[in-house]
């Protein structure tokens, strides 16, 4: 039996995901899609600051350090936080493809307890393309990059068109973001979550 729901089985029409030619190099810090990002921005005092590499093909690796400000269970990293941290880090992958992309289903398995001031390890990959339907999975370790599994996770993200996050953001944010000069910035602020 398979540990994902059918809804993440890619489909038999379904096809290898191909790393776009302006992808970051492998090796290359990601850096934040966008300032206020909860996951990978620097503007959020409490946010995750997960901080995303690019990897070979369409994979990458990314660190998060869980804070006390984190923590669900006394010294424990809390699991939304770390679904948070996983989800992050899947819709990152977008950008390798260069999609702008949200989250359309998410299922995370927790292994073992994350404690506070832990680093967590996680790698990603796209497994399979399908139309306007992108494939991942992500896997979080403890103790090093080959450490033990804590988490891991399985997601199905559906390319959408910029308009998405025009008509239903906030308009100040929005403005903001279009109005960066900075191209390939204002291309990464729309690239993740719904």
């Amino acid at each position: 039996m398979s540990r994902t729901s059918a809804a993440l089985e890619p489909p038999a029409d379904a096809v290898k995901p191909v790393r776009h030619p302006d992808a970051p190099a492998p090796g290359e810090l990601l850096g934040a899609h966008y300032e206020h990002c909860f996951g990978c921005g620097g503007g959020q005092p409490h946010g995750l600051r997960l901080e995303a590499r690019a990897g070979e093909g369409v994979t990458l690796t990314a660190e998060f350090t869980v804070r006390p400000a984190h923590q669900g269970a006394p010294g424990l990293a809390h699991g939304g936080v770390l679904a948070t941290a996983l989800d992050e880090t899947l819709g990152s992958l977008n950008w390798l493809l260069r999609k702008i992309a949200v989250t359309g289903r998410l299922e995370t398995d927790f292994v073992r307890p994350v404690p506070v001031d832990t680093v967590l390890h996680l790698t990603a990959e796209v497994t399979a393309v399908a139309g306007r339907k992108i494939y991942s999975t992500a896997t979080g370790r403890i103790g090093g990059p080959e450490g033990p599994v804590a988490v891991r996770a399985d997601a199905l993200f559906v390319e959408v068109k910029v308009e998405h996050f025009i008509d239903n953001g906030r308009p100040a944010e929005i403005r903001a973001a279009m109005n960066d000069p900075d191209q390939s910035r204002r291309a990464r602020a729309f690239e993740v979550n719904p």
